[in-house]
């Protein structure tokens, strides 16, 4: 939050100056502290994020990837006319916490081809176009990066 503050006060600021600079870090510093004490926001969400910010990063750039790599998966299907068989698979995530099940079903949702259809807890409904599609899915790369955060 705070460094999401600084950036802020220097996009109002429009201009970089040793003043602005040291001015914005007072200023960022109140308000945050203002957050924390009043309205209690807390801190220590800020030092899990920054302690994660690589694997963030890595799960971002690999959700990509697999959206490109489904993308023409579903593209060379159309261009085949070849007929989908729709699959609804059923499967466990193992995730109890609520943040990490809700990035899993909608990196599945984003993903050409597949659809999260039902979730609840850690109980996941999905749709695929094809059987291929839902083959390993319940040991994704998604699953995998998502156990490696804290």
């Amino acid at each position: 939050m705070p460094v999401l503050f600084f950036i802020l006060w220097i996009i109002f600021n429009g201009k970089i100056t040793p003043e602005i600079i040291v001015f914005g870090v007072v200023v960022t510093a109140a308000v945050t502290l203002f957050a924390c004490r009043i309205l209690g926001y807390p801190i220590h969400n800020d030092i899990k994020l920054f302690r994660n910010l690589p694997l963030f990063i890595l799960y971002i750039l690999n959700l990509i990837r697999e959206i490109i790599i489904a993308a023409f998966s579903v593209m060379r299907m159309i261009y085949d006319a070849r007929d989908p068989e729709p699959v609804i698979i059923e499967f466990h995530s193992g995730f109890y916490s609520r943040m990490k099940n809700v990035l899993l079903a909608n990196s599945i949702t984003l993903t050409p081809g597949t659809i999260t259809v039902f979730q609840e807890g850690d109980h996941f409904v999905i749709h695929c176009l094809l059987p291929e599609y839902a083959e390993g899915i319940e040991d994704s790369s998604f699953i995998r990066l998502l156990r490696k955060l804290k």
